[in-house]
């Protein structure tokens, strides 16, 4: 299994002759971003990881491309009929070949006074979890994660503390793009610090990076 990182939050998960791609938005400039894509994952809604008319777009383009998500994505998307499925905790998948595991309910906290939308984290072959903009801990180990590096809603310390209950044998940065070159190499700090920690291998990819990934 490959795993690329795209901007921002999007990451490429391919095995074989087979591609996924996990949250494709508005911050991940690449223009091929969806080319070859079997399916697309949606964590929710929020326009850094879904950017609508590009998914549109591409759906167009290729009418065998499906996509599973959150309920409000997939509520958005209701025009695409069978194309699009909503999925939500607990469900397992099949995902063009990938067995695909869905874990979290709602988005962290960005305002006190606001109810959380829908968000829902992606378990791929029991190897790499997506959680979206969630720091949910899945139910079984964690191989692969990819691990929020900053975001309106997290701390450091949560970023810390959340490495430490997945336990994960390896952590790949997501969710950056709103870092400039100093803040990126205060984040990067942190991150590695977690994985000295750890003892394990904990770092930011840049963007069109990929890593070979097998079984722990």
């Amino acid at each position: 299994m490959r795993l690329t990182k795209l901007g921002h939050a999007c990451v490429r998960i391919q095995k074989d002759d087979r591609t996924i791609v996990i949250d494709p938005g508005a911050f991940t400039p690449e223009a091929d971003a969806l080319a070859g894509a079997d399916a697309v994952l949606i964590t929710h809604e929020h326009f850094d990881h879904f950017d609508a008319d590009r998914l549109r777009k591409a759906m167009n383009d290729d009418p065998s491309l499906e996509v599973w998500t959150s309920r409000a994505v997939a509520e958005s998307l209701a025009d695409l009929g069978g194309r699009v499925h909503q999925v939500g905790h607990g469900d397992a998948v099949t995902v063009a070949g990938f067995e695909v595991h869905v874990y979290g309910e709602e988005h962290e906290i960005l305002h006190p006074d606001v109810p959380p939308i829908p968000n829902v984290g992606f378990l791929i072959d029991g190897e790499v979890f997506h959680p979206g903009d969630a720091l949910t801990v899945p139910s079984e180990p964690v191989p692969t994660l990819c691990l929020p590096g900053n975001a309106p809603w997290m701390k450091v310390p949560e970023m810390y503390a959340y490495v430490r209950e997945v336990r994960p044998e390896r952590a790949f940065v997501v969710h950056d793009g709103l870092l400039n070159e100093n803040g990126l190499k205060v984040m990067v700090n942190h991150v590695t610090n977690a994985g000295k920690e750890a003892g394990k291998d904990f770092r930011r990819l840049e963007p069109g990076e990929s890593v070979e990934l097998g079984s722990s």
